[in-house]
């Protein structure tokens, strides 16, 4: 089959690699119809090298139609149509009993001591083959894949598989009060789909950003917007805007939808660029251990937020000794929840949202570019750059 493979930093290819086969009674191969190109993958694609090997197949957000399932599998069927969860959970563990399921401890990843494994997402979580491709095998059969009908277009329940639950939790973690406001920082996918979540349950919303494609995109959905293209990195300025528009105080809630690769952030993209350049032996602990993540929307959250705010964090980021403003913090009585999103918990609320005609979420409104795998090294490219107005990039193998 045909897959998108990671080769080196700032080079991705398309190549033959065998098909995939079931290996456990737990497993299914998924015929792929849909795949997603997330922010996330830009980490893998240039930061995050040292945890990936050349031929590691990438991509998180699959959907397809099921062609086999392992022999302990009974909730899906040969012809089901489904969305795969980021994240491989079993549905039965303690964890999972608790609906942390990013936390499942069966597919968690204890020699890295990190979560539960992840498609196509390094040996941090697993070094599991990623989606996309043409075929995907999917662990944990028996609880993961979420059917969904036939009939309407892919990307009414594309992202499912992790923009819509990531976005979701962003928002529920942001703890926003009945009326009240967030302030969003990074409208990508992940911070224009908080946008409309919180919007839909009747937060006024600000976005942040310096895309102007992004903007737009983020004020058609009724999403008051700051352009700080000429100011990335015054993350100052930024809190002064948003405190003129909150009569001085600040929003109730922000959410860093950003990440480690934010701008306005030169000594940690130096690092990060220092990274990449090194070993993997010697650059592996340097990103472990070291402060190598840029920060800019992460501390502009910290001071755009009001006193007794919640601050949210859904971008990732990878650095063990970053600096936090710890005084800032505890003087202003912020609260702060992160985490990768448990995608299942979550589905029950979204559903219906995503199979409603009306689109309350405007799901048909994300997807810039759909493209065939053979594009994947240019998407790569344009997606990075911010080029093309790019926004959601899909796959259709």
């Amino acid at each position: 089959m045909k897959a998108v493979t990671w080769q080196g930093n700032e080079d991705v290819r398309v190549e033959e690699v065998p098909d995939p086969r079931i290996e456990q009674p737990t497993d299914a191969i998924v015929r792929i119809t849909s795949s997603g190109l997330c922010g996330s993958d830009l980490h893998l694609y240039k930061v995050l090298g040292p945890f990936i090997d050349p031929g590691d197949v990438l991509g998180h957000e699959p959907m397809g139609v099921v062609e086999e399932v392992g022999t302990e599998v009974d909730q899906i069927k040969p012809g089901d149509r489904v969305v795969i969860p980021f994240n491989i959970s079993c549905g039965h563990c303690w964890m999972c009993e608790r609906k942390l399921f990013a936390q499942c401890e069966t597919t968690q990843n204890r020699d890295t001591q990190t979560g539960a494994s992840l498609f196509g997402y390094t040996k941090l979580y697993g070094q599991v083959p990623g989606a996309q491709a043409e075929l995907l095998r999917v662990p944990q059969a028996q609880f993961g894949p979420i059917k969904v009908p036939d009939g309407p277009p892919d990307e009414r329940f594309l992202y499912l598989s992790d923009v819509l639950p990531t976005a979701w939790q962003a928002v529920e973690y942001a703890a926003i009060p009945e009326g009240g406001s967030v302030a969003i920082f990074g409208l990508g996918p992940i911070g224009q789909m908080a946008a409309r979540v919180a919007a839909h349950r009747g937060a006024r919303v600000i976005g942040v950003d310096l895309v102007s494609e992004r903007l737009e995109m983020a004020r058609r959905h009724g999403v008051e917007t700051i352009d700080v293209s000429n100011g990335a990195g015054d993350t100052a300025a930024v809190a002064e805007r948003v405190s003129e528009l909150t009569d001085g105080r600040g929003t109730d809630s922000t959410i860093d939808a950003v990440g480690m690769e934010a701008h306005g952030a030169p000594f940690g993209a130096l690092a990060q660029r220092a990274a990449g350049l090194l070993p993997d032996a010697v650059a592996r602990p340097m990103i472990e251990k070291a402060g190598v993540d840029r920060l800019s929307a992460l501390f502009a959250c910290f001071e755009s937020v009001r006193r007794g705010g919640t601050v949210s964090i859904s971008g990732v980021y990878g650095g063990a000794i970053d600096p936090m403003p710890m005084m800032q913090l505890f003087d202003k009585g912020i609260q702060i929840r992160m985490g990768q999103a448990h995608v299942k918990r979550w589905i029950d609320e979204i559903l219906p949202l995503v199979s409603d005609d009306s689109d309350p979420l405007a799901t048909a409104d994300l997807a810039t570019h759909r493209l065939p795998l053979s594009d994947a090294p240019r998407a790569y490219e344009t997606f990075q750059q911010k080029q093309d107005g790019a926004i959601k990039i899909v796959f259709e193998p």
